[in-house]
This record gives C-alpha cells, structure tokens and sequence, in this order.
C-alpha cells in the first residue's frame, strides 16, 4: 500500500479513492493512535469534526463520526466551517482530535480528511505513519477492543461554533474596518458564511460574490484560484480591495481597488511591516519558502526584516516558525499563519489583518503593497529525466552558475525535484521577462541533455 497522506491529509476523488470505509477505518485508527501517543491522558476523548460544503462530505462526514463513536471518542460536529475554523475550535474547546473534510481548492469530486492533534496542530509524520500502519492492521483483520455500552462516543451538534469562531477574529483584529468597501468571494466553499459576518462585525461594507454553496459549485471558476470575477467586482462596485478565498478558506489572495492581483508574497510584506511597526514581529523575522519571489526577498532585506526560506508547504513554514518562535509565515499561494492567532493558515483572518492596515493607515492597497516589486517568474517542467541527478550533475552547476551571473542581483534560478514524477522544474526570475524567459529555456536544454 503506498502512502495515503500526502502534504495536507488524505485526499483523492470521493467515493472512488476516498471511501466511506477508508474514512471511517482512518477515524478509528486515528483513535487508537492518538491513545497511545498520550493526547487523551486518561480522560474520556473528543473530537470537533467540521467540512466544507461538498456533496460529498455528507456521507464522509458520517463515516468519520461513525469511526470516531465506535471507538470511544465523543464528537461535536461543527458543520460547515473552514478549516483553520476546526483547527481554532480543536484548541480552544481542548479536543484531542480535530477533523476536517475537504480538499481545499481542488475541484468538487475530490474530497479530503485531516486531522489536527490537541491544540489544533497538523500531526507530525510519525504520528501520520503510524495511523497508516494501525488502519492497515484493522483493514487486514485484526481485531481491536471495541467499547460498548455506555463506551461508546456520543454526538453532539456543536452549533456556537460559527460565533465562537467569529468572536475570536474580530477579538485579535488591532482596528475596526469602518468606512471600508471590501468585495469577498468565497468560493462557493466553507467560508460563505464566516468570512462576510467577520467583515461586516468589524465594521467593512460587504460586497459578497461566490458565497451561494450548493454541494457542487465550490471552487468553479471563483476564489483564489480564479481571480477573474473578483477584479471584475472590485471595480464595478468601486471597493477598495477584494478577498479571494479558496474552498476550506486557510488561504488569501486579494486584489487593489484597480483590480490588480496582491499576492501572497505581497500580503507577507505588508502585514510583515504592520507587525514590525506594531511590536508583534518576533525577532524581525518572516518565513517564506525557496518560491517567495526574490522581490519580496529583496524588500525584507530593504525594511531591515530578516527572510528565512523552507521548502515549498505550508507545513514547512509552521515546523519553522514554531521551532523558532516566529510570528509570521507564508506562501505566495495566500497560505499566511499568523502564529500568535492561528496554528494554521487562515484565509479570513489574513484577509481581515490586510484591511484592517489599509484602514489604519489610510493608504490605499496598491500603495502598501508596492513595498515589493513582484520580479517576473518563468518556471519550465522538463519531463523525462533523471531528478536525483540534479545536485550532482556538474555541467548543470556550470550552467545555473553563468546563469546567475547574467542575472545579477535582481535574478535568481532555481531547480526542483517533483516529489512524484521523472520531473525537474526550472524557475527563473528576473526584472527583465524577456531575459527570464530567455534563460530558462537555455538552462531547460541544459536539464534535457545533462539528465535525460
């Protein structure tokens, strides 16, 4: 059996690769792991279990439940709520399992289940294997001790969630949004409800779009992963920003009043100044990965603010902001976690702390965010080759090399491995599109004829 959770829980098409059973023998596995890891200590355990509004995770929703009860856990179902929503209740209600159904901004036949340890935190590797290896063991038939009787877990509605969610952003928001006009979609996903109601408490003039979920629209051709409406809607109402949301809503993209894209990297920058200017920016210090834009880079090290880059994941962000006690990290995707709030990416309140500094300042969006120039990205897949050459090919050193002294300091080159596939992408970034492009395609030949 290959690994089932890949960088964000488990996720596959519903009722093809996510089924029913394989949700429910999760849950219960889940369970017994979290057991024996300790979390429970001796107390009769909880789970909150929220999703978002897919069709399908109807019956998902029910099979985690199920799962969860027949081992012993008692549940509180949240319902529809974003994930860094489940994540915030699992914390603040002090459960020892959070769930979340969804697949985040993948199309509406997928679907997806992850689990948050006590605290709300994502669970560490270990603990991931080791659900995997006690759910095989249950699949191939071996028997675990099944309670019953009054051992059995009980379910309960969990119905204050949404204000109890609600009450926590508005509570960490450091101004009002008064006299704001903010365009939101929501993405036909978890959200629709949530985000505008945080908006609108706080004080904004809320336009919504894409906030009508139906079980089978989420994420299609709206959100963050399809700006189009959003500027369309920003200039047409006259707003003064919009906020892009993706289906389980623990990202943010966001565009001016011109309708211009800000994106992550420049949502970073602006809450890394407003952080810094307020006291809140540990150590000076923000946390990107090796794809934040090298404008972004180079803005930080103009503000004096220092930029420590991971791997690519928003995971890989958070194992370094809270091994370090960082404050502030995130994707250019819009995956922002603001430590102090959140123990992951939250797309409502990023979006939220973005218009709350527009407020306080009274500069326009396009004016704070053009603290960074968004240098031009080409990135170039060369299929085919021999990935785990990559460091050791020295012709291609050679080449990244003379590539970069072409470049010069307002370039940079970089090569990635795919994590799944005979695959090497090349990313170039320059001032100059035309020089970008023109480099990646010299340095995808290199790739071609040093690797294939």
């Amino acid at each position: 059996m290959g690994r089932l959770f890949g960088t964000d829980g488990v996720r596959g098409v519903a009722n093809a690769d996510l089924t029913a059973e394989l949700a429910l023998g999760l849950s219960v596995a889940a369970a017994h792991v979290l057991a024996e890891a300790g979390t429970f200590a001796g107390h009769r355990p909880t789970a909150v279990v929220g999703r978002d509004p897919r069709a399908s995770g109807e019956f998902l929703e029910a099979a985690v439940v199920a799962g969860l009860a027949s081992a012993g856990v008692d549940v509180l179902r949240v319902g529809v709520l974003p994930t860094p929503a489940v994540a915030y209740l699992t914390g603040s209600l002090g459960a020892d399992i959070g769930v979340m159904l969804s697949a985040s901004h993948n199309a509406m036949p997928d679907n997806g289940v992850k689990f948050f340890a006590r605290g709300g935190h994502k669970l560490a590797d270990e603990l991931e294997d080791r659900i995997e290896t006690v759910y095989e063991q249950h699949r191939t038939g071996e028997p675990w001790s099944r309670p019953t009787g009054a051992g059995v877990g009980r379910v309960t509605e969990y119905t204050e969630g949404f204000d109890r969610y609600v009450a926590h952003l508005i509570g960490v928001l450091p101004n009002r949004l008064d006299g704001l006009k903010v365009v939101l979609d929501e993405a036909h996903g978890a959200a629709a409800r949530v985000s505008p109601e945080a908006f609108a408490r706080a004080g904004a003039e809320v336009v919504t779009i894409g906030a009508d979920p139906d079980g089978l629209n989420i994420n299609d051709g709206c959100g963050s992963t399809h700006l189009e409406l959003l500027r369309a809607a920003v200039v047409e109402h006259g707003a003064d920003l919009g906020i892009a949301h993706d289906g389980d809503a623990d990202r943010c993209l966001a565009v001016d009043a011109a309708g211009e894209e800000v994106d992550g990297d420049q949502i970073l920058a602006v809450l890394a100044l407003a952080m810094r200017d307020a006291g809140q920016l540990r150590q000076d210090t923000v946390v990107g990965t090796v794809m934040s834009n090298l404008g972004f880079k180079l803005a930080m090290e103009r503000e004096n603010i220092r930029l420590i880059q991971t791997a690519v994941g928003d995971r890989y962000v958070l194992e370094s902001m809270k091994a370090e006690g960082f404050a502030l990290g995130g994707e250019q995707s819009g995956h922002v976690i603001v430590l102090d709030h959140a123990t992951t990416g939250d797309g409502t309140l990023t979006g939220l702390m973005l218009a709350a500094r527009v407020a306080a300042t009274g500069r326009s969006l396009a004016e704070l965010a053009g603290v960074m120039q968004r240098l031009p990205q080409v990135l170039i897949n060369v299929p085919d080759v021999d990935k785990t050459r990559v460091n050791t090919s020295s012709e291609l050193a050679t080449a990244v090399v003379e590539a970069e002294r072409e470049l010069g300091e307002t370039g940079r080159v970089l090569l990635r491995q795919s994590g799944t596939e005979p695959l090497v992408r090349v990313m170039v970034e320059a001032a100059d599109i035309e020089q970008a492009r023109a480099v990646a395609g010299r340095l995808a030949d290199v790739v071609k004829s040093a690797l294939g």
